[in-house]
């Protein structure tokens, strides 16, 4: 059954993974999609499972021009109606020691997880106080609690958790509602796509660094294989963010996934000291 009734989305970083999922799902619904994507190609992808509604748009989250450009779009479409949800989904993950990490990828870690979601969020947040809207911004189990190799993209999630709870209370008079997704392991090219970065960063790390982590390195890489057997699919994901967009109260919080539920419960019980040696042993993480 339809219940988009012509509601208009936009949905960044719909290019694979969990934004294709959201964008095919939430079409189906009958919903206007406006698929966000870095290349046409991958808009004709998406095009060609989808119904005439779904609608890619071109935009990098870290380019000021392409983000003016679809809101341009976005905005001649919808007209008075206003936008009734932005999905914040755009993101990239950038493993690596924090002492061997190299500054311009940190840098672009939090640009696009971070500053690229507060600079969309401006843009659209016009059209989405026209319709009394909602924001609904992709968080991670790794924003609540981190592993070793996981800082920077830890960080860019932890702090996506403070945008929203600030978030959420700024555009409360309008009515507009703001939920993050907290998803644990998900059938997604992101890991595969960092997994390339990462050995690219080994291959520039200088050989006494690079020797000092080595056994941390393959530890951490060994849990994140074995968790990849167990992630659950992205359309997992698509149905929480449907929950967010249409429920009449919204959670603030979605955990999506039973691994992402036991690490926060662990997080909320265990003291820090605890968390590290629990964590050592789990990973079997050298000390």
């Amino acid at each position: 059954m339809s219940i988009g009734n012509d509601r208009a989305v936009v949905i960044t970083g719909a290019s694979t993974g969990i934004g294709a999922a959201c964008a095919l799902h939430l079409d189906r619904l009958g919903f206007i999609i406006f698929a966000g994507v870095r290349k046409p190609e991958d808009g004709a992808v998406l095009q060609q499972s989808s119904s005439e509604r779904l609608i890619p748009i071109l935009v990098d989250v870290t380019d000021q021009p392409s983000i003016q450009r679809s809101f341009a779009i976005v905005s001649e479409r919808c007209g008075s109606s206003g936008l009734y949800g932005l999905v914040n989904n755009a993101g990239i993950a950038v493993p690596a020691p924090l002492e061997g990490i190299p500054i311009p990828d940190l840098r672009r870690q939090l640009e696009v997880n971070v500053i690229g979601q507060v600079a969309v969020t401006q843009a659209f947040l016009p059209l989405i106080r026209q319709a009394r809207g909602r924001i609904v911004n992709m968080g991670s189990i790794a924003g609540r609690s981190t592993i070793p190799l996981m800082g920077a993209y830890s960080a860019s999630k932890f702090a996506l958790e403070a945008i929203t709870d600030a978030l959420r209370l700024e555009v409360q008079p309008w009515g507009i509602q703001v939920s993050i997704i907290e998803p644990g392991a998900i059938t997604t090219p992101i890991w595969m796509k960092s997994a390339g970065d990462a050995a690219g960063r080994d291959v520039s790390m200088e050989v006494a660094l690079k020797r000092l982590y080595e056994p941390t390195v393959a530890a951490v890489r060994k849990v994140v294989d074995e968790a990849a057997k167990r992630a659950i699919p992205a359309d997992v994901v698509a149905k929480v963010v449907e929950d967010a967009l249409t429920a009449p109260v919204p959670k603030t919080r979605y955990l999506v996934g039973t691994d992402a539920k036991i690490r926060a419960f662990i997080g909320q019980i265990l003291p820090d000291r605890i968390m590290d040696r629990v964590l050592t042993t789990v990973l079997k993480l050298p000390h």
